[in-house]
């Protein structure tokens, strides 16, 4: 059943725009994934990226609200996606260092928030939107040429701020402390590594959704850990393995007509467990 399914979806590929788009996006969005996910597992801040994941609702509600009753439709989702998480990010980081909060405090207060908000925007929104619906599930289907660019464009952000900082976001992930002593401005650094979990997330969105976005961000980076003694192997692990998942969750969701970002989460979710279970006997 499982090669059937997958000979169905690469029958059709070549037949289907909309599949072709849906491949290339799972292909450019596992790029970032696997790097900032792989200093998110590293850092352990897969909670603070779940929080960044569910405000995106509130700018997407927000452009849908502006959209719907003023009419004002040059703004995209992506974009009030991306202003949300960016927000969001500025929010949990300054609110943590600068007011000596509990981290996990202002986790779940910007995460509690950035969802209401989110739902009274809709709520104000007249009619129903479907479009909101499928960034809380996902649906990699609906991905558009003007989408592709903007996930191009931030897969070029997020590779390019790693490859110039990259030893300075590791000094920071592994010891912070050590590296204020060398001089390393950790404040400043810990906001980049925020910012960049905040566009990846983005770019996840139109893949898994909102709901599974943690998963996809962090589950390939794990896997990638336990085969890996560098972070630079791990970071080309978790791209392949990233790339394979979305791959086969979208091939495997085809055939039956069943939601790709759920199935390619329930894949990748699988595989991790699999992957730690047989490390675990070694």
């Amino acid at each position: 059943m499982f090669l059937a399914f997958m000979g169905d979806f690469f029958s059709a590929l070549g037949q289907h725009g909309f599949l072709q788009l849906a491949l290339l996006a799972g292909v450019l969005v596992s790029v970032p994934c696997g790097v900032v996910g792989s200093f998110v597992v590293i850092r352990r801040i897969s909670y603070m990226a779940g929080a960044i994941a569910h405000t995106v609702l509130a700018g997407l509600g927000l452009v849908h609200y502006l959209q719907v009753v003023h009419n004002v439709n040059w703004l995209s989702p992506m974009l009030g996606a991306v202003v949300a998480a960016l927000l969001a990010a500025g929010i949990i980081g300054w609110v943590s260092l600068n007011l000596k909060q509990r981290e996990d405090t202002v986790i779940g207060a910007v995460w509690a928030m950035g969802m209401a908000l989110g739902i009274v925007f809709i709520n104000l929104t007249p009619g129903y939107s479907t479009d909101l619906m499928s960034y809380l599930f996902g649906n990699i289907l609906m991905i558009s040429h003007t989408d592709i660019w903007l996930v191009i464009s931030l897969d070029v952000i997020v590779l390019v701020c790693v490859g110039l900082f990259h030893k300075q976001l590791l000094a920071v992930c592994f010891d912070s402390e050590f590296a204020t002593l060398r001089g390393v401005h950790v404040n400043r650094f810990h906001f980049l590594l925020l910012g960049l979990t905040a566009l990846t997330v983005v770019l996840l969105v139109s893949v898994v959704g909102i709901i599974l976005v943690i998963a996809l961000l962090t589950l390939p980076a794990a896997m990638a850990n336990l085969f890996s003694r560098s972070l630079g192997k791990m970071m080309v692990t978790a791209v392949l393995i990233c790339m394979a998942m979305t791959t086969g969750g979208l091939a495997l969701s085809y055939g039956p007509d069943l939601p790709s970002g759920a199935v390619t989460i329930l894949l990748t979710g699988m595989a991790y467990f699999i992957t730690a279970f047989v490390r675990g006997n070694r």
